[in-house]
């Protein structure tokens, strides 16, 4: 197949390349809105770190999910993916600490929020996989001829 013909889901399976994009993302975020917060221009609330870094988790929970649909090792898949979410959630932490001076205790509810976050991953990739095993059996069975049952409660005839 063609490089240019493949899909997007095809080729955004490395959930480590996915973590790195999105944890650069959101330090462009923090960036900016420092930059915002130094120039007067409006002001940033100081948990604001915080935030972009939940956020940004949350982003990545939802798209590494949804491409564990087209990956071919779906357990190979899984343990890099809980790896790149580990190490997403302590890079992202690490930032927001930085910019923010202010530990996750410190900036009330958000460390909350990380453990929602977490719980929520493991059941997004959870739902992925039981669809993902729910359609390759699907896929699996033969729907030319479905068998036919007979209603116990009407009887033979």
């Amino acid at each position: 197949m063609n490089k240019y013909q493949t899909s997007f889901f095809e080729r955004a399976t490395n959930p480590i390349l996915q973590a790195i994009v999105i944890f650069v993302a959101g330090l462009v975020i923090t960036i900016l809105s420092k930059l915002v917060s130094l120039t007067g221009i409006m002001e940033v609330q100081q948990t604001f770190p915080w935030m972009s870094a939940a956020a940004f988790m949350l982003f990545f929970a939802m798209t590494n999910s949804i491409f564990s649909l087209s990956s071919k090792n779906m357990m190979q898949y899984w343990s890099r993916s809980i790896y790149s979410f580990l190490g997403l959630a302590v890079t992202s932490g690490l930032m927001a600490y930085f910019f923010s001076s202010l530990s996750i205790n410190e900036a009330g509810s958000y460390r909350w929020i990380f453990t929602v976050l977490t719980i929520g991953y493991l059941v997004f990739m959870s739902i992925m996989a039981t669809i993902k095993r729910i359609v390759e059996f699907a896929e699996k069975e033969e729907w030319n001829h479905p068998r036919i049952r007979q209603n116990p409660k009407r009887g033979k005839r």
